[in-house]
């Protein structure tokens, strides 16, 4: 198997598909496209109405394959321009046909002319049902469509011509109102896909000229004027804005962007003139990898929908075997014929599996676009399923509920030296370090002007998870945690200084000492901001149910235990390793089952990876976030997270509304069917009324707003 995927992924083909109105019509589709020759593979992503197809074919092929259905085929970079025809236009069948029932109603089952009205009115409104119908029944394809042909053709045998004729105008509209649904739950990609301009103006070579996005290479320079969206990601190279940026991180509150920031397509410049280098080619802009990743959740089973899909598979030809049995078996005792055929007909009629069938990816589909829309990226399915279960969730510390810049807040000298020397020496070592603490005192020392040349640093090494060291006018300087000291010097640091160590943390603060191997020279405390809404988000948190918050940190504790302190969290891990922070996580999935990490997405990879639910900040700037978490939230913005549990929650109860209903509507009818009160038109207005209440019950999940919208 693994041979054949270079090979796969070389003629792996994208299309879009217009006309599903079913997930059992997709199903089909997917089984003919991979019948075709020159076809190794294929799948359906109704959600988004694409087609992955592995191998060769053409469009022509594939809308052979979708003539069922009458589907229309486009390559996925093809753009498409779609005209709607008026309603009446579109649904002209429909309308006649209920115009020929009404007119057999009023004229009543004894008068001629009902007859030919009634007949007329099942040909014209059900004429596309019959041809799909009996080209699956010849298939031995029992879908709907089969269920339905079946029905309306019996009822006319036994002279139920009228019933016949409801049963078609019902069925009518019941397609009509689930493909108008299923449309406004996709409107939500449709919309992401319609946020980037499709031109810009790029200066090239001094000269100005509109480009068309797809001719736009890395390297253009993009004039963006105020009051216009960006068609592409860049850097801003010349002029200061405010952009509105909440189409990509759903922030509400415009961000300051000047020279060397990075700005991304589909966000809106407000008030400054701005030159933009182009960073990304279209296909890899922001916007396109949240479409794309949108597009690909939608097609991720979730675990809920794997069930109703596998019942339904059986659910089907066990109905029509029933309706057969009902049809035949109590006639051949003694029962009336008519009597009993009628009643066969309309258990095939209520038995139609549509309400269940669409229950879940609906559901679904409509909470991942309104996630998108609001800067959190869901990527499928079972992650929207799993966060819904969470009882406990692990927090990073820096980056996460601090906002990550730490400042160098005070140094305490311990020995003889000045404190300029001794801030040098540290800023000469940590210039030199990735540590996130290092940049604030290198930091520290530019705000001093400090000239670091004096105290050039040589033979420099990190101390994986404690600090680092380098040779500095010939002696050895050590920088990093108190830890490193104790385990340097075999006495540990003195009384005094442990003291002042922990008089600092107690104030929340981190401390690094700066010495020889022999001795302490100096502490530099450096504190990081907490993030306005962490504590807001911990107690929302809490109020929805999470049974325990823990905070995950390679911090010491003293520190760890300050900010833990000041904003409610449960429980506190300090001077964790990276490696310390997935066991631990091992140990909470254990504990609770259902445990999510929240983390930049870049140092918390492996954590991210060992939770149920891997959540990444700030998913706008960084490629690993997108590609290691399961959730991103787009903008460096926790106060998401209540949000996104909400909607989880809110989709998990709909899905078990939808198949608790769908399941219940058709025990009721058929339950009916036994004392014979189950009409054919009452069969299909049950099916019907059931489909249109679980769709109409999924596009409440449009909407669930954020606190910040709502």
């Amino acid at each position: 198997m693994e041979n054949n995927t270079p090979k796969q992924e070389e003629d792996k083909n994208v299309y879009r598909v217009q006309g599903f109105t079913c997930t059992n019509c997709a199903g089909i589709f997917e089984k003919n496209v991979k019948n075709l020759p020159g076809v190794q593979d294929a799948q359906v992503n109704f959600g988004a109405s694409k087609i992955t197809v592995f191998g060769t074919t053409s469009v022509e092929e594939l809308e052979k394959a979708g003539a069922f259905e009458s589907l229309k085929v486009t390559p996925e970079k093809e753009r498409v321009i779609n005209k709607k025809d008026p309603f009446w236009k579109e649904n002209w069948n429909v309308i006649l046909s209920a115009l020929l029932l009404a007119a057999g109603y009023v004229l009543g089952e004894e008068h001629s002319l009902s007859f030919i009205f009634y007949s007329a009115s099942i040909v014209i409104g059900g004429y596309e049902l019959f041809i799909k119908g009996v080209k699956n029944l010849v298939r031995f394809q029992f879908d709907m469509n089969v269920l339905m042909t079946t029905a309306i053709i019996g009822a006319a045998a036994i002279g139920q011509w009228g019933e016949g004729a409801t049963v078609v105008i019902l069925f009518a509209i019941s397609e009509v109102l689930e493909r108008y649904s299923m449309e406004k739950a996709r409107q939500s990609i449709r919309s992401l896909m319609d946020i980037a301009p499709k031109e810009a103006l790029i200066r090239r070579t001094s000269i100005e000229l509109m480009v068309n996005v797809d001719e736009i290479q890395v390297g253009d320079i993009m004039i963006v004027k105020p009051g216009q969206k960006l068609a592409m990601d860049g850097v801003v190279i010349k002029g200061a804005s405010t952009i509105n940026q909440a189409a990509i991180t759903g922030e509400s509150i415009p961000v300051s962007k000047t020279i060397d920031d990075e700005v991304f397509a589909g966000t809106l410049n407000e008030e400054g003139l701005l030159e933009v280098q182009v960073t990304k080619t279209v296909e890899d802009t922001t916007i396109s990898k949240i479409i794309h990743l949108v597009e690909e959740a939608q097609a991720e089973r979730a675990p809920s929908q794997a069930f109703v899909d596998r019942f339904a598979k059986y659910y089907t030809p066990a109905i029509m075997i029933v309706a057969l049995v009902i049809a035949v078996i109590p006639p051949l005792l003694g029962g009336s014929w008519g009597d009993w055929i009628y009643r066969g007909l309309a258990l095939l009629v209520v038995g139609c599996p549509c309400a269940l069938v669409i229950s879940t990816p609906i559901s679904i589909v409509t909470a991942i676009g309104n996630a998108a829309k609001r800067g959190v990226l869901i990527k499928g399915g079972i992650h929207l399923e799993e966060a819904g279960k969470l009882t406990a969730i692990a927090f990073d510390k820096t980056g996460t509920l601090t906002k990550g810049v730490p400042v160098v807040t005070e140094i305490v000298t311990l020995k003889g030296k000045e404190e300029t020397e001794l801030l040098g020496i540290a800023a000469s070592i940590e210039k030199w370090s990735q540590h996130p603490l290092a940049s604030a005192i290198v930091r520290k020392a530019d705000d001093n002007n400090l000239d670091l040349t004096e105290w050039e640093a040589q033979d420099f090494s990190s101390i994986t998870g404690k600090g680092a060291k380098a040779v500095i006018h010939r002696i050895t300087y050590y920088i990093g945690s108190p830890r490193l000291f104790d385990e340097l010097n075999p006495e540990g640091l003195t009384e005094r200084v442990a003291t002042e160590i922990y008089r600092l943390q107690e104030q929340g603060k981190t401390v690094m000492v700066l010495g020889t191997e022999n001795e302490a020279l100096a502490l530099i405390a450096v504190a990081d901001e907490v993030r306005d809404s962490s504590k807001t988000v911990i107690q929302q948190l809490h109020e929805l149910g999470i049974k325990k918050t823990i905070m995950l940190t390679g911090d010491n504790k003293a520190t760890a235990d300050a900010i833990g302190k000041r904003l409610g969290i449960a429980e506190v891990k300090a001077e964790l390793l990276p490696q310390d922070k997935l066991d631990y996580i091992k140990t909470l999935r254990s504990q609770y089952g259902n445990v999510a990490m929240v983390g930049d997405g870049v140092n918390d990879a492996p954590a991210l990876a060992a939770s149920t639910v891997g959540i990444a900040m700030g998913g706008a700037g960084t490629d690993t976030a997108l590609e290691t978490a399961d959730i991103a939230l787009m903008g460096d913005d926790l106060s998401k997270l209540p949000y996104t549990m909400s909607l989880s929650r809110k989709t998990l109860a709909i899905i078990k509304q939808n198949i608790t209903f769908s399941l219940l509507i058709k025990v009721v009818a058929l339950l009916l069917i036994v004392p014979g009160w189950l009409t054919l038109w009452m069969a299909i207005f049950a099916d019907m009324g059931a489909t249109l209440i679980v769709t109409l019950n999924s596009l409440r999940l449009l909407q669930v707003k954020d606190s910040e919208q709502s």
